[in-house]
């Protein structure tokens, strides 16, 4: 309930900053290099409003201000702060190698999942917090504030746990839920192929029964979480007959024979999320591997969609806000022609332009 969750975000967010005091200085100094003008939203917080009432975004020193905007209460600031703090202090320093590496540790999961920044839409006897999915969008914006596209957990917490709440069996939900809440077990889910993206009707994977089983043929591309997953979602027809309408979902794990991960692939950005390639060979899984009904796996898709491409824009628009203010600040620090650049009336105009027509619109 609401009442602990503040209970236990309170004590994870001391833990949290007792470890962040504890840093060696070299690291601060290397977050302070890495991390963009952006980086620094963990100072600002909303001036004091009236009782009752929530400080206009436009109003505060800065859109990403903690204590603003009338959908959020005093228990989401305290959930953004601790996310913002998680973000600042135990990503942002070791971005920059795990771009390099192509992916993120599995330590970081754990340590999410100890904090209570994992899956929290969860129901409690699950092992989550069973809250509401504006806390989830309250991580995806952190993210995006914090320049640091690397761990792929909008995927994992907020479009696979999902889809196994709402659709799993009794024992499906018991086994994996608690691993994903904890961070134990990361989650990917595989819809994408070499020639079909989200078109259910030109998907070639196919899941044939045999006897109590289905076997799995195929293989899938560009999956987020593919190279570290620890269970995957695989839309699979099992009806090729009946189109987009004969797909169903299974659940694969790691370690099944017949399931291979191919190479990690190499992107433009968010070069620190893990994607993969993944190929399944005469894999064969019994029925209660089966997510949701038998040919109902574009139904059940078509439920979750909204709320994920709503929770999807709503970090692509915190991701703008963190552009122009790190924008915005550096027009103020460049200096050139005996001033700084955001004295030029055709650079206020440029800003004012993205301000009002792009990002307010």
């Amino acid at each position: 309930g609401q009442k602990s969750s503040r209970l236990l975000w309170s004590s994870r967010a001391s833990m949290l900053s007792s470890r962040a005091a504890a840093a060696p200085r070299a690291v601060s100094r290397l977050a302070s290099r890495l991390a963009p003008a952006g980086r620094r939203f963990s100072t600002q917080v909303a001036d004091e409003p009236a009782e009752g009432v929530r400080q206009h975004p436009a109003m505060a020193s800065s859109p990403t201000a903690i204590g603003t905007r009338d959908i959020f209460d005093a228990d989401h600031d305290m959930f953004r702060e601790l996310a913002r703090s998680f973000f600042e202090n135990e990503v942002a320093p070791f971005h920059a190698e795990w771009e390099a590496a192509g992916e993120v540790p599995r330590e970081l999961w754990t340590k999410a999942g100890e904090l209570g920044l994992l899956s929290n839409m969860v129901p409690e006897e699950y092992g989550g917090l069973g809250l509401d999915c504006k806390y989830p969008a309250i991580m995806w914006e952190e993210q995006s504030y914090s320049g640091c596209t690397g761990p792929g957990f909008a995927m994992h917490s907020d479009i696979v746990a999902p889809y196994i709440t709402n659709y799993g069996t009794e024992e499906q939900k018991s086994r994996i839920l608690p691993k994903l809440v904890s961070g134990e077990w990361i989650g990917a889910l595989a819809m994408t192929e070499p020639g079909a993206g989200s078109d259910f009707a030109n998907i070639k994977t196919t899941a044939k029964k045999d006897g109590d089983d289905y076997i799995i043929n195929g293989s899938k591309v560009f999956i987020t979480n593919g190279w570290l997953c620890d269970v995957v979602i695989v839309c699979a027809k099992t009806d090729s007959a009946k189109g987009a309408h004969g797909v169903s979902l299974f659940l694969v794990e790691e370690g099944m024979a017949g399931f291979q991960k191919g190479k990690k692939l190499k992107k433009m950005g968010m070069k620190a999320q893990d994607t993969a390639e993944l190929f399944f060979e005469d894999l064969r899984v019994p029925a209660s591997a089966m997510l949701g009904p038998e040919n109902k796996g574009f139904y059940c898709v078509m439920q979750e969609l909204p709320q994920e491409r709503l929770l999807i824009g709503d970090m692509g628009v915190a991701a703008a806000e963190a552009v122009f203010e790190w924008t915005k600040d550096y027009t103020m620090d460049r200096k050139a022609f005996k001033g700084s650049l955001s004295d030029l009336q055709t650079v206020k105009h440029k800003l004012a332009d993205r301000k009002s027509t792009r990002l307010n619109s």
